[in-house]
């Protein structure tokens, strides 16, 4: 064989190989507002890097110790990590799939036949035939069409797919952290209203006690005391438990079983309340801060270049093989210039007709994408939801934390007042009792609406797309 025209094959579909059939992806434009449409004061256009540590503006120790020891323990995150490990590996094997293959083969045979089947009896004669070779062998299916490319380039968006992953576990993360640290500080300062209110009632039906006793009031006073007295006792358990379930939760999210953050939470502290100025940005920044969307948008590069993918099997296919080696019937022999040998060969496949299996795939694989588009768009609008629910929220519980805040100095004075015109006789006894309930009442919704708040500027930040930004090098 004359290989001389074979460097000439070889450069002409190397030349070839600059086609590549299917889509070439375009992000696509998506329309958003100019401004958010719900206004809140003492607000300030941040940047994305400004986000990055938004917990800090909550000046808590504690919860910033708690939400940097979730990004080092957090199993979910550790699962994104292995994800993006697998992503990177698959991406590898496509770079490997462009690339030609090679392999060095060494055998050593022998031959022969009996005597008898030969009809030959000649002293001295050996009927038996050794042959020794070692080879170079190499393959190479030629990307014609761009199959290869494409699916590296599937490849190459499904990695980043991977990273917005891994970014998107740790904006939840660090926002259901901070979620139930709030949660955690809530009941606390709702235990410590509740058995406040109950000291406060426990000394009323000792008095009302001591009263009915002397006969200076009825019997039914006392047992409406006792009424009051054991229905806020019995709000205790509960309160009790709603604590302990936001620890126990707490600690998971840490990576560490239930009970690791007892010591740490054992004392009650004020739920945490965030700095006068929230930082915001306008919608646009949603849609480059958010690793979701970022997801999204990779997903449906990746699915987009698949299509090319099953287009190309619409092509020809290429493929380039050859091998150098020796080859002798002597060991002595192997690696002399007689001994040298060389095959190179070229051959190419094209399914005629295959039932309309590749259309099908090439229609499968088109439906994907637009569902991946719709997936995106579906995401977009989320984000934007959810940036104004939290916007809006953040507000509204700031004007009830306000009514809140005038209904227990009502509370506070009427209790008072209750108590005082019923030592003078004016009022009965049920009025102090409804009073004693009534600033009960607001002083356990003024503690959920504080904890509201913070909690609505958590889920704003969320909804922001910030904490990836402190996103450690992953291996």
């Amino acid at each position: 064989m004359n290989p001389s025209p074979f460097p000439t094959l070889l450069f002409s579909a190397v030349c070839l190989s600059a086609c590549m059939v299917g889509p070439d992806y375009q992000k696509p434009d998506t329309a958003t507002p100019a401004q958010w449409q719900t206004p809140v004061a003492n607000t300030v256009t941040a940047k994305p890097v400004a986000l990055k540590h938004w917990w800090q503006t909550f000046n808590d120790p504690i919860l910033t110790s708690l939400i940097q020891q979730a990004q080092t323990g957090n199993r979910d995150l550790f699962q994104a990590e292995a994800r993006i490990r697998e992503a990177r590996a698959r991406r590898q094997l496509a770079v490997a799939n462009l690339l030609p293959t090679s392999s060095i083969n060494a055998s050593a045979s022998q031959s022969g036949s009996s005597e008898a089947a030969n009809n030959i009896n000649v002293p001295g004669f050996d009927l038996t035939n050794d042959l020794y070779s070692n080879t170079l062998d190499a393959s190479w299916e030629l990307d014609i069409f761009g199959k290869r490319r494409r699916s590296l380039e599937s490849s190459a968006a499904s990695l980043q797919a991977s990273e917005e992953d891994l970014r998107d576990v740790l904006v939840s993360l660090c926002a259901e952290v901070a979620l139930n640290y709030v949660d955690v500080r809530g009941y606390q300062q709702r235990l410590a209203i509740t058995e406040a209110n109950l000291a406060a009632q426990q000394e009323t039906f000792d008095i009302t006690y001591w009263r009915e006793q002397a006969g200076l009031v009825s019997g039914l006073d006392l047992v409406q005391a006792k009424l009051t007295l054991e229905n806020t006792r019995a709000s205790l358990p509960s309160l009790r438990s709603s604590l302990e379930q936001a620890k126990h939760r707490l600690a998971a999210l840490l990576g560490n079983p239930p009970a690791a953050l007892q010591t740490l939470l054992d004392k009650s502290a004020a739920i945490p309340v965030a700095t006068a100025q929230i930082m915001t940005g306008i919608p646009a920044d949603v849609l480059r801060q958010r690793p979701d969307i970022r997801r999204s948008e990779r997903k449906l590069a990746a699915q987009t270049a698949q299509i090319g993918v099953a287009e190309a099997a619409r092509y020809p296919s290429f493929n380039l093989s050859g091998s150098i080696g020796v080859e002798s019937l002597l060991t002595s022999n192997l690696y002399t210039a007689s001994a040298k040998t060389f095959q190179m060969a070229a051959s190419s496949a094209w399914v005629l007709f295959d039932s309309g299996r590749i259309r099908s795939n090439v229609a499968i694989q088109t439906a994907l994408q637009e569902q991946a588009l719709g997936a995106y768009q579906a995401t977009v609008l989320t984000a934007l939801r959810d940036v104004e629910n939290a916007l809006t929220a953040y507000t509204q519980e700031q004007q009830r934390r306000t009514a809140l805040q005038a209904s227990v100095q009502a509370g506070i004075s009427a209790m008072a007042l209750a108590n005082e015109q019923y030592q003078s006789g004016t009022v009965d006894f049920q009025r102090v009792l409804d009073s004693q309930r009534s600033l009960l009442s607001a002083q356990t919704q003024l503690a959920t609406s504080e904890a509201e708040i913070a909690a609505n500027v958590v889920r704003l930040y969320k909804a922001l797309g910030g904490g990836w930004q402190t996103e450690q090098a992953h291996g």
